[in-house]
């Protein structure tokens, strides 16, 4: 399962398909929407990037969340994180023992379990039994695809208190429009749900007494947030910013 320097692009692409949890064309929405509905901690995929042709992603799932990792291929060689790989064996085999990524959210994963492309589902069908045209008059450009954007992150945040201004480390989970924090991160129940599509602006913060914050404003309250580094903090922006871009769409 060697890659040669010499195959093109496409002889590459053919020697992938070989690899069972290589998800082709398979979007960034799709694969989480794919991993977080069916998916367990530690599992993960490969597929296609839209950064180019020798460009692919490696969706993880994360708990409540999936991360995404640059893998790229130059010359038959694989490289992702650290470490460069002489063939496309010596890629699948460095997964094969289960290795284990920290990002800079700080947070650690095992990639445990590869997500099948291919997976035995039953060839059971439902019996139409009601069909009729609830309107009349419309048609094919009325139809209006509509699906919540994903882009799931998750981390430790340090967030200011509403009535006493003291300072407490929250783990913290954005998943469609909601942003849900937590005493910590093994606790189920989240403290607070805020929903994005009541929030205004999302925008770096120099107002306190800390570096890397930013803020969430809502009608009835401003949330103040402290990342780990300006580099996360500026990535929670980006998102935030993101899911807020969306709901205006009205996706």
């Amino acid at each position: 399962m060697s890659v040669s320097s010499t195959r093109s692009s496409g002889e590459d692409l053919d020697e992938l398909e070989s690899v069972s949890w290589y998800h082709y064309d398979l979007s960034r929405h799709a694969a989480e929407a794919l991993l977080l509905s069916n998916g367990v901690d530690g599992n993960f995929l490969l597929r296609n990037s839209n950064k180019g042709p020798d460009c692919f992603a490696l969706s993880v799932r994360a708990k409540d969340s999936v991360k995404h990792f640059h893998v790229r291929r130059q010359f038959g060689k694989y490289s992702f994180g650290f470490n460069e790989f002489p063939s496309l064996q010596d890629f699948c085999s460095h997964f094969a023992n289960q290795p284990l990524l920290g990002s800079e959210t700080g947070s650690l994963i095992v990639l445990r379990f590869p997500y099948p492309r291919q997976v035995e589902e039953p060839s059971i069908y439902e019996t139409v039994c009601v069909h009729t045209a609830m309107q009349t008059g419309r048609h094919e450009n009325d139809l209006v695809p509509n699906a919540p954007a994903l882009g799931t992150k998750e981390g430790y945040l340090v967030k200011q208190g509403a009535i006493i201004k003291n300072w407490k480390q929250r783990w913290f989970t954005l998943n469609r429009y909601e942003l849900k924090y937590f005493k910590d991160k093994m606790f189920v129940e989240p403290i607070r749900t805020l929903d994005l599509t009541e929030c205004s602006a999302v925008q770096f913060d120099y107002s306190q007494e800390r570096v890397n914050c930013f803020c969430l404003v809502f009608p009835e309250r401003t949330f103040y947030l402290c990342a780990k580094s300006g580099a996360e903090a500026d990535e929670w922006i980006k998102i935030l910013r993101w899911k807020l871009s969306q709901i205006k769409k009205g996706r």
